[in-house]
């Protein structure tokens, strides 16, 4: 036990003496640190004392300083020594002590010392206070001009030294910063002319990533932005962060079990899905659906149409900054979504549009309450143009954003809004009328700047002309069914049940196996409050779809966020995605 308590104690001493040996070691390379430290401080104050050469002229001390530190470089084997001048025979300066001289001849060498980064941090800041390697290239005594952009050209005015410059990396052409001859580039100051070298050159640029966390996402949006100070330079959406696989499921459902899936589609603007998918089989069918069936869709789907521009508009102007338009227009929601309930017993999934028709006819009184409704809601949008449509704060964060032309609206596939904002009259309920719209009259309003503020004055101008539509449909609604009378397609009534076993039949196998639609392929489209929604339907000839493409419009505003968001703010994002009015259940679906 003794051999072992000594052989610890001889350990803990031999590790305490090997720690002296260290920090003598340590005290004696600092001491030679603030020696040459005071010494070149010394020589700084010397070269301050004297005035500024003239041109290629090099004063004594710094002749002196290049000696010194060239027989420091020499001790310490720093790289980069090379002799340029020769000079005349002079006394050996004095060195500080604790150093070891460098014996010289009398034909010195006068050396510039390209500094390395253990002689910086050796020296501390004096080196660059002394410019040890003075340039022969004349800088600017101009401060940095002021902009509201930055870009990279005009940040060589800061005068970075080569110790804290940016290092300049090349990067891809097509992802950075244009360097257009034909763009503005800012103007060089004077005597940065020849260090032009660098402008051609890109920076690496800042990459942040927008949501999906983010509150003005709505939903599940993540940007990864590239951005170049506070501007875009290139934005790449991810999406998928809601897919569920949902053209996969319909293909394992009955046509009537598969309708409910459009409604987790735009789970803002439902029934305008649920007729999307409806007028699709009811062409595979072959099928007429009564006149008061087409003037109930109408007339839901232009309510549907105003429940998804008022979220639209106020979300989009909640996002920029404008908080009470959203409290105004959620009243008017309610209301709306009461509607829905009254016919199908849901607020936000109604599964009423089906194949056929509709599920079930109106309840009394409702149609007296739309009529109500809609003769006030024109207050409303009066009150909401009020508070925006010449605020300048709002038109400031609008117009001029997320500029869109014709061509490209077309070459990018827009419809809808983000279609007639630019200048484009498409509308499929004028050019490919569906249900009662052949019936009504309306307007169609286009924009003709293709900005955020064009694309706000046509959702509220379809707001009047929504209205328009309601009550051109609340007076010309017929009497009769609303579904097709054929029981192998629609429900049989539950009093022809009662009274008919084939009724009861039929009841069975619909709700059990569903109908067989004939094989073949159609395209159907509507003008949904986003733009084009369409289905592409395959059938086999059996009860559940071979395949079923939904168009969503969301997809291809999100796929053109990219070009339009080229040089804009990062604030511009905000105001650019809202005016997309995107929802990801149709995106991902």
């Amino acid at each position: 036990m003794a051999a072992l308590f000594y052989s610890r104690d001889e350990e803990i001493k031999k590790f305490f003496e090997s720690d002296r040996q260290y920090f003598r070691g340590l005290e004696a390379e600092r001491r030679d640190h603030y020696t040459v430290r005071h010494y070149l401080f010394s020589v700084a104050k010397k070269a301050d004392e004297h005035q500024t050469p003239k041109a290629n002229q090099r004063r004594p001390d710094d002749q002196l300083l290049r000696h010194v530190t060239g027989q420091i470089a020499s001790q310490r084997n720093f790289p980069s020594i090379t002799p340029t001048a020769n000079l005349s025979d002079e006394a050996t300066p004095p060195i500080a002590s604790g150093l070891r001289t460098v014996s010289l001849s009398s034909q010195r060498f006068l050396y510039d010392l390209r500094m390395a980064a253990p002689f910086a941090r050796l020296a501390g800041n004096a080196p660059k206070k002394l410019c040890l390697q003075p340039s022969g290239i004349a800088r600017s005594t101009l401060a940095p001009r002021s902009r509201s952009i930055a870009t990279s050209v005009p940040r060589r005015a800061a005068e970075p030294t080569s110790y804290q410059a940016t290092r300049l990396i090349p990067t891809d052409p097509s992802f950075a910063h244009f360097a257009n001859k034909d763009s503005e580039v800012p103007e060089i100051p004077s005597g940065l002319e020849s260090e032009a070298e660098g402008v051609g050159r890109k920076i690496r640029h800042y990459t942040v990533n927008f949501g999906p966390q983010h509150p003005a996402a709505h939903g599940v949006l993540r940007l990864i932005l590239e951005i170049n100070g506070e501007e875009i330079v290139r934005a790449d959406p991810h999406v998928g962060l809601l897919h569920r696989g949902t053209e996969k499921l319909i293909e394992y459902k009955s046509y009537m079990q598969a309708l409910p899936y459009f409604d987790r589609l735009d789970y803002v603007s439902m029934m305008t899905n649920e007729q999307c998918f409806s007028l699709a089989v009811e062409k595979l069918l072959n099928i007429e659906i009564p006149d008061r069936a087409k003037y109930i869709r109408t007339l839901f789907g232009e309510i549907t149409r105003v429940l998804n521009h008022l979220m639209s508009v106020l979300s989009h102007a909640m996002d920029v900054g404008a908080l009470t338009p959203f409290l105004w227009g959620f009243e008017e929601r309610e209301k709306l979504m009461e509607f829905y309930e009254r016919v199908s017993g849901a607020r936000l999934h109604a599964a009423y549009v089906r194949p056929g028709g509709v599920s079930q006819d109106l309840p009394l009184g409702l149609l007296d309450d739309i009529y109500q409704w809609a003769t006030q809601f024109g207050d409303r949008i009066d009150e909401t143009e009020e508070l925006l449509t010449d605020n300048r704060i709002w038109k400031a964060r609008t117009q001029g954003v997320g500029v869109v032309s014709a061509a490209d609206a077309l070459n990018m596939s827009f419809t809808g809004v983000m279609l007639r904002g630019s200048g484009v009259p498409w509308d499929i309920r004028k050019s490919q009328p569906y249900d009662a719209y052949d019936q009504v009259e309306f307007d169609v309003p286009v924009g003709v700047n293709g900005d955020c503020y064009d694309r706000y004055l046509c959702r509220m101008e379809e707001f009047r002309q929504s209205l328009r539509i309601i009550h051109q449909c609340l007076n010309q609604i017929p009497a009769g069914p609303v579904r097709v009378e054929d029981y192998k397609i629609s429900p049989p009534p539950r009093a022809a049940m009662k009274e008919n076993m084939e009724a009861l039949i039929h009841h069975f196998l619909l709700f059990t196996k569903g109908y067989a639609v004939p094989p073949g392929e159609t395209y159907s489209a509507i003008e949904a409050p986003k733009g084009e929604m369409a289905v592409f339907l395959v059938s086999d000839g059996s009860e559940r779809p071979y395949r079923c493409k939904i168009r969503a419009p969301g997809f291809a505003h999100l796929g053109g966020f990219d070009q339009v968001s080229r040089g804009h703010l990062l604030a511009d994002a905000v105001a650019i995605i809202g005016t997309m009015d995107l929802v990801f259940g149709e995106v991902d679906r």
